[in-house]
């Protein structure tokens, strides 16, 4: 055969030789990558990690078949070391992102920046951690189309390399409370001392017994980071708007349950406020006013 070859075609021995080693060697990288994506890859059920993988493995099959026939046929890698050293440097190209996501992933089990069960948010994502692998960790959606917090049915799967890149928001680290308010508007109209303290009543009620255990939490948490609350107690603050007066309730509330509590607070109110003739709820209008008929005395024109 290398006669027959030599003769007709005029291909050395030598070249012969680097011709069959070439053609057996993609054979077999071809073999490989074809049994590793039938029994392996084509196992993983998620499709885009599936699909990522097969990728991944046809670069990886890619890359051998150049550097050897490279090897081959110009005979560059002078040592076994540089050669292994070339190929740990494409495979480490290649497998980049799952490489950044098995570091990531090891970063969340020491560091702990969330862990499952933790509501969180992570760029423009939020959900509870309702799982955490090698690559990726799961959430269950909240918020989006839908309000106050509540989960969207959706579980979406974000790579552990996220936390490298985007910042993270933990609702639940440290203690199970977050600051709420609610914004409630009332006319200039209206007496506001005495809707401040109907607003003020409503909000001691719902809120002074997670103010007294948030309070013990925060003990514990300042053992782990540096958190300082002056005051945790439910507080109205006074503000001056174009359409009236704005009353802002502030308190503590496990996120969890801020739309439930939110809406006990607004049942109330809206109760209350029902029962006073002097307090009226605010909203865009226009009206004419008279200096002499309305303003104050002392304000009127002569």
């Amino acid at each position: 055969m290398q006669q027959f070859l030599q003769y007709y075609f005029g291909l050395s021995p030598e070249v012969q030789t680097k011709i069959f080693e070439s053609l057996f060697v993609i054979l077999v990288v071809i073999i490989i990558q074809r049994l590793t994506r039938k029994f392996l890859i084509g196992k993983i059920s998620d499709i885009k990690i599936r699909y990522q993988w097969q990728k991944i493995s046809l670069y990886i099959a890619v890359f051998l078949i150049i550097l050897f026939l490279i090897n081959t046929w110009l005979n560059i890698f002078g040592s076994v070391a540089t050669f292994l050293g070339l190929i740990s440097a494409g495979i480490a190209i290649a497998l980049k992102d799952p490489l950044v996501n098995m570091v990531a992933w090891l970063f969340i089990l020491i560091r702990q920046p969330f862990k499952v069960g933790d509501r969180i948010q992570i760029g423009e994502i939020a959900g509870d951690v309702i799982d955490i692998r090698l690559f990726q960790f799961s959430v269950n959606e909240i918020g989006n189309w839908v309000d106050a917090d509540q989960s969207t049915g959706r579980i979406i799967h974000i790579p552990n390399g996220k936390v490298f890149t985007e910042p993270q928001s933990n609702y639940t680290a440290g203690f199970q409370y977050i600051w709420h308010e609610i914004p409630v508007l009332i006319t200039f109209e209206s007496n506001w001392k005495k809707a401040k303290q109907i607003l003020t009543d409503v909000v001691n009620h719902h809120g002074v017994s997670l103010s007294q255990e948030a309070e013990k939490q925060i003990k514990e948490a300042a053992k782990r980071f540096l958190i300082f609350y002056n005051k945790l107690t439910p507080i109205v603050y006074t503000s001056v708007k174009d359409s009236g007066v704005l009353l802002t309730l502030r308190y503590m509330c496990n996120p969890r349950e801020r739309r439930s509590i939110e809406e006990k607070i607004w049942e109330d109110i809206l109760h209350k406020f029902s029962e006073c003739d002097d307090i009226d709820f605010a909203y865009p209008t226009q009206r004419f006013y008279s200096n002499a008929a309305e303003g104050k005395k002392d304000l009127k024109p002569d």
